[in-house]
């Protein structure tokens, strides 16, 4: 993908913007922060020239100014509920984000756990941060809300929940995923503040939509893919067109929650609100570092079909319904998309079937990548290593110019690991997957100069395009995260197992 996006531009604008809305709170500005702190993929894929990174790089800017509270939803503990995209628990995550901030130097109040009723999951949850220095905060369901606005604002509303002390004019309520109970933070430290005659301000903070681009272009489509299993709606913002006279681009949810929003922050600070629109809310500056749209569009359209087989290879594994996957189809049809338009799917494919024919067998799988440059390189199962691992294998060669008839593995280093699998370790699966293949790898590099060559060289995978003919093992699907590669898989389990790893 060309570069699309001015990342440092972009910086430099949403940290002068930020700061300039504090400033018109008196220096106190609660920061709704939307989608993720750390690792912004979907951003970095559909802007290419996004850092992932850039939210936390913004941060960094203005560290000084800010500080940071995290919410929990005290039911997502309960329930332990899963970030797909690491694969772990959200209170887990919670402390992962901790850990990343404070490597970044950067300043984290508290945690609060919402709409806690006693669970004991979040109990232990909140001992543990405790226990650890973690000033933690319990705030349970706001009574009243959403209709009842004098009830939300009173002492029996927000005034129930613990007032968290700051002292930075920017303070930043973040959380591990949507529904955690940002918004309700915000607002009972608006309501807590006004008690204590501080005039502070609210506002919110989301990449996507992108306000001050069209409705339908693909980056805005693309958002309403990564949000299908939501069933998030882009929309005109009717309260900025009629009150602005301008058009601009919000979704369904904050469209829907303004009015009450707006009376609720009418209430609590006693005068009209200076927000008359959700667009009005936001300060998202990503529209303006945009410099080559086409290239975002076309980026925006590969996202979306990453998105198709994402919801899928779920609706396949249990994980959604199928309403789910009948959205992203209509979502494929409105940009005129077919699976086949990604270019490694086809090529991957094919080494399946090729696979099937060399080992006389219907089960084979295969993969392809596409290189930076445009090349794609196959990978197939084989007795030793499955699809992906020889694909990672045969790619890194390519790109380094190894003869392909060079092992960068010998096969006597990989079988004594496949007896230890199968016969100490008890696997039913004997062939080496990614990793075992990767450590095998630089277990080789101490002694022969091609295999550190490719070893050392593994970066160079990072921002490449790959498929799977199969449904991937969370230990493969963790390698093609950590190696920074965008993977896609048909919707089919490689075997008639049921469980895998």
């Amino acid at each position: 993908m060309r570069v699309s996006f001015d990342h440092e531009k972009y910086l430099n604008e949403q940290t002068k913007y930020i700061l300039e809305r504090a400033e018109k709170f008196n220096n106190k500005l609660y920061l709704e922060f939307g989608g993720k702190l750390f690792y912004d993929y979907h951003a970095s894929r559909v802007l290419p020239g996004f850092d992932v990174n850039a939210k936390v790089k913004l941060l960094r800017k203005m560290k000084d100014q800010a500080e940071i509270i995290i919410c929990v939803y005290a039911g997502d503990i309960e329930k332990n509920k899963i970030r797909a995209d690491f694969g772990i628990t959200y209170d887990l995550d919670v402390m992962r984000l901790i850990d990343d901030l404070r490597n970044w130097d950067l300043n984290i109040n508290s945690v609060v756990i919402t709409r806690y009723k006693e669970q004991a999951a979040a109990k232990i949850f909140k001992q543990k941060l405790e226990r650890r220095g973690i000033k933690t905060y319990i705030h349970r369901f706001t009574k009243g809300y959403p209709t009842d606005v004098d009830l939300i604002v009173s002492e029996e509303g927000y005034g129930q929940n613990e007032y968290i002390k700051t002292t930075r004019p920017v303070v930043v309520v973040a959380a591990p995923g949507p529904g955690s109970g940002k918004l309700a933070t915000c607002l009972s430290q608006l309501y807590h503040e006004f008690k204590r005659e501080v005039k502070a301000g609210y506002s919110k903070f989301e990449t996507f939509p992108i306000w001050n681009l069209p409705l339908k272009h693909p980056v805005n489509i693309a958002y309403e893919a990564a949000t299908v299993d939501l069933n998030d709606k882009n929309m005109i913002d009717s309260f900025h067109l009629e009150q602005r006279g301008e058009i601009s681009v919000n979704y369904n949810r904050d469209i829907e929650v303004f009015p009450v929003l707006e009376r609720i922050i009418e209430k609590i600070t006693g005068e009209s609100s200076m927000y008359k629109s959700p667009t009005d809310m936001g300060v998202n500056r990503a529209g303006f570092a945009i410099i080559d749209d086409e290239g975002t569009k076309e980026a925006a359209k590969q996202e979306v079909i990453r998105r198709l087989f994402k919801t899928d290879c779920a609706y396949k594994s249990g994980e959604l319904e199928e309403v789910t996957t009948e959205r992203i189809r209509l979502i494929m049809d409105r940009l005129d998309l077919k699976p086949e338009d990604r270019q490694v799917v086809i090529p991957a494919r094919l080494a399946a079937k090729q696979a099937c024919i060399k080992f006389d067998s219907e089960n084979q799988t295969g993969a392809a990548i596409m290189l930076h440059d445009g090349r794609i390189i196959t990978g197939k199962g084989s007795l030793l290593m499955n699809s992906s691992a020889c694909l990672i294998i045969n790619a890194i060669k390519e790109i380094e110019g190894i003869d392909d008839k060079i092992h960068l593995i010998e096969p006597t280093i990989l079988k004594p690991i496949m007896t230890l699998k199968k016969n100490s370790l008890g696997s039913r699966n004997p062939i080496l997957n990614m990793e075992e293949v990767l450590i095998a790898l630089s277990i080789s590099a101490s002694t022969k100069s091609e295999a550190k060559q490719a070893f050392d060289n593994l970066h160079k995978l990072k921002g490449c395009e790959a498929h799977t003919t199969h449904i991937q093992s969370k230990a493969d699907e963790e390698i093609y995260r950590t190696l920074g590669i965008n993977i896609t898989s048909d919707p089919v389990f490689k075997s008639k197992e049921l469980y895998y790893v």
